[in-house]
């Protein structure tokens, strides 16, 4: 059963891959679109990471301290 399992996860990959690096009528496949739009995606993640930081370093600095008079 167990290499039943590897057979057909194995397929699936191949199938995966054959999907994804199949060109179409334009010359392009979904990697290469991946591909080009992957530094904006990036881009986008580090300003969300930024504005996240921002706010919680404003709560940090606006949180009650009981130790401070």
């Amino acid at each position: 059963m167990s290499l039943l399992k590897y057979v057909v996860l194995g397929a699936a990959a191949y199938a995966g891959y054959n999907y994804a690096t199949k060109k179409r009528v334009d010359g392009r496949s979904l990697v290469d679109d991946i591909k080009d739009q992957a530094p904006e995606w990036m881009n986008k993640a580090k300003e969300y990471g930024n504005q996240v930081k921002d706010q919680f370093t404003t709560q940090k600095e606006d949180a009650y301290d009981p130790y401070q008079s």
